[in-house]
């Protein structure tokens, strides 16, 4: 099971940020950042939801607790994706269902 820091690195990472930058966006300094990464420091409850904030995901992600889907929203999901059609009235090809239930997930998770 992967910490927080684990998570906060690879977001960083994907995000294609330094350290340093990243520690410029949150007002602390690299080398709690650092220690943050390294499993060294935890991050207080208003960091955490700082760093969430920032990179668009549930503090329960960084903690490492699954996230919460019920089987009814997710199949709610699924049936408006598989009735929803192209703008030339064809069905949406497998990338296209993909952006938009990515996108509707997104959407319900900070509303």
């Amino acid at each position: 099971m992967h910490g927080i820091g684990y998570r906060v690195s690879e977001l960083r990472k994907q995000a294609g940020m330094s350290q340093f930058q990243l520690a410029k966006v949150l007002h602390i300094g690299q080398s709690t950042l650092a220690m943050y990464e390294k499993n060294k420091r935890k991050p207080s409850l208003e960091m955490l939801s700082a760093i969430a904030d920032y990179f668009n995901v549930t503090t329960d992600y960084l903690l490492g607790r699954p996230e919460k889907q019920t089987e009814s929203r997710q199949q709610t999901i699924n049936e408006a994706i598989e009735t929803a059609m192209a703008n030339d009235g064809k069905e949406l090809d497998q990338h296209d269902k993909d952006v938009i239930k990515s996108l509707i997930e997104a959407y319900l998770d900070n509303k």
